[in-house]
């Protein structure tokens, strides 16, 4: 995980993520004999099956005559489920069309749309309080979708920026896509944890929740920030990463991403340019935020300590310690956690975003299902939701873990280059970042 070029930052943890894989010929040919692979896939699914069976029967006590009957109630399934994962290992048809049977089932009686293999849009309305409520769902299962990966994007290249949500998608070339976490309304930074192909774009807020997207699942937590600086025989705490100042006594690092300059010293402090682990320059006014490395905004008494410094480390690490996380985006509060409703909207400073408003939400279920939804809200024609409705929706639709995103104003959709939902504003507000489904980049 870096906030900057690996050049200039050293971590503990998430290292830059490497991607190989090899390739399958088609044919299989020896002395004339020509193999198709969907051959080679039923002998070797034969042979995995096989050897989970005679496993399965080595390691348990053998079943006995009088023990057939009530042994076979729990024999017979375990073997049936491993039949069905190989088969789903190698036939994605049967995937799909257990997801397409999942997705029928599930919204029976809603308007269902194909976005791609794997991503499906849902239509519906709802009634709360016996008042309607326009709710879009997009449901992705990423193992049938394995041409699309979900991931925040924001605005522009550099985070005081803000774009509507089409702008950002078609930008991306998204098939999909949500608004996604809190932002500075004045200027469009985002506000909590940010993370985009392994490199942290900005820290948490009131350690709030975020959803880190693995490649192969996801997880949500409160995010906590722990870094530090050292230098001269001192170590230094950072307060956060590209975020806007909350109290003077804080030590803030800000990268290019910010943009060309740091922001105004607090009262009584001092910036640090610094480049490859060397100090390049220090002042009590904005400094340039060079390319290859970072500036460091606080007190003078504690940053103070670090001049005439030969060499400066720094350290940046996470709590949850989320090896390989590829993908952070921060919301709050909680909605689902372990499959249970758990809305904790004032630890994470968030009572401002009571009450029934427009409403975004991300979450995901035990088939690893991500779901994404927009509830539209503030007219006669739907109402919107409180954030415990919203928490019970989300966990009728089989969340085991679920956050809210931002909402109100910035409450919007896009499928296949349309706003599916009805923002207040037409085409939705400008955003600063979004949630979006677009096609894996393949180097």
């Amino acid at each position: 995980m870096s906030v900057i070029p690996h050049t200039t930052l050293k971590t503990k943890r998430y290292p830059l993520l490497l991607i190989s894989g090899d390739t399958m010929d088609t044919l299989i040919e020896r002395k004339q004999f020509i193999i198709p692979v969907r051959t080679c896939e039923y002998v070797l699914t034969l042979s995995l099956f096989l050897t989970l069976v005679l496993t399965h029967t080595i390691f348990q006590p053998p079943i006995l005559a009088s023990d057939l009957l009530a042994n076979n109630a729990t024999t017979t399934p375990v073997l049936r489920n491993i039949t069905t994962q190989i088969k789903e290992e190698f036939n994605p048809e049967i995937r799909k069309e257990k997801f397409d049977n999942r997705i029928s089932v599930k919204y029976k009686g809603f308007t269902v749309n194909n976005i791609a293999d794997g991503v499906k849009h849902i239509k519906m309305v709802k009634y709360f309080s016996g008042k309607p409520v326009r709710i879009n769902v997009i449901e992705m299962n990423s193992k049938v979708a394995s041409d699309f990966e979900v991931k925040p994007a924001i605005a522009s290249t550099t985070l005081p920026n803000r774009r509507t949500l089409k702008t950002i998608a078609q930008n991306t070339n998204s098939i999909a896509a949500i608004n996604g976490g809190f932002f500075k309304p004045q200027t469009g930074v985002p506000l909590g944890t940010l993370m985009i192909d392994g490199k942290i774009y900005t820290g948490p807020i009131y350690d709030r929740v975020a959803l880190g997207i693995f490649e192969n699942g996801y997880d949500v937590g409160r995010v906590q920030l722990d870094a530090r600086i050292s230098g001269n025989g001192h170590e230094i705490k950072i307060d956060n990463i590209n975020q806007p100042r909350m109290l003077s006594s804080y030590i803030l690092a800000y990268t290019r991403d910010w943009g060309k300059y740091a922001p105004a010293s607090p009262q009584y402090g001092v910036q640090l340019q610094i480049v490859g682990n060397k100090i390049t320059a220090a002042s009590a006014n904005p400094l340039s935020i060079p390319e290859n490395g970072y500036v460091l905004v606080g007190p003078k008494s504690q940053l103070g300590k670090l001049f005439g410094a030969e060499y400066v480390d720094i350290q940046i690490n996470t709590n949850p310690k989320w090896e390989n996380v590829k993908h952070i985006i921060s919301g709050g509060p909680y909605l689902v956690k372990d499959s249970e409703v758990f809305v904790d909207m004032s630890a994470q400073k968030l009572q401002s975003i009571g009450g029934r408003n427009p409403r975004t939400a991300i979450g995901y279920t035990k088939d690893n299902d991500l779901i994404l939804i927009t509830a539209d809200g503030r007219e006669g024609s739907s109402i919107g939701l409180t954030l415990v409705e919203l928490a019970n929706l989300m966990k009728s639709l089989g969340c085991t873990n679920a956050i809210n995103l931002d909402g109100g104003g910035s409450t919007v959709m896009y499928v296949n280059g349309k706003i599916v939902n009805r923002p207040a504003q037409t085409g939705g507000i400008s955003l600063s970042n979004a949630v979006v489904i677009s096609k894996k980049n393949i180097n």
